[in-house]
């Protein structure tokens, strides 16, 4: 008897508490940043040595990319050192992308570096950056931050 109360309480338990990965809204999380220093004098020629974010990102329907015909899904970067927002194209994932859709997604920030405007120059910024992504469905994933994670920028 005792062993059928406890058996149905335990499965309970078990399915109660496992979160599910893939949701009808994206959902994002910061892996790694790339490297964590960069200057205003890095020329676009360069960009590729910018630091980068690279994101877990998981789909459950797998509505994410650049398809033909389709308002391309987003990436939206916001600098929380000059407040401003940069919107990306999200990569073509081609087929790529499908149900259960999870893959790492790397987002350089050399458009998203900014010096802020008033301060005597040079001087060395720690940046910090708030992510989100949408589908095509315009579904918002929650936000992530780079708190753990700051970027040293020095404005020349």
């Amino acid at each position: 008897m005792r062993i059928t109360l406890i058996l149905p309480v335990l499965l309970l338990l078990l399915f109660a508490c496992s979160k599910d990965k893939f949701t009808t809204a994206p959902q994002i999380s910061l892996v790694k940043l790339s490297s964590n220093f960069a200057a205003s004098d890095l020329p676009s020629s360069s960009r590729q040595l910018a630091p980068a974010v690279i994101l877990k990102v998981t789909d459950a329907e797998g509505d994410l990319g650049n398809m033909p015909g389709l308002e391309p899904s987003k990436i939206f970067v916001k600098n929380l050192s000059s407040q401003n927002i940069d919107s990306f194209d999200f990569p073509s994932l081609g087929s790529a992308a499908g149900k259960n859709f999870s893959a790492e997604v790397t987002v350089n920030l050399y458009d998203c570096l900014d010096c802020v405007d008033g301060r005597v120059r040079p001087y060395l910024d720690t940046t910090y950056y708030e992510i989100y992504i949408t589908d095509f469905a315009h579904n918002k994933s929650n936000t992530i931050n780079t708190f753990g994670s700051p970027v040293y920028f020095k404005c020349l």
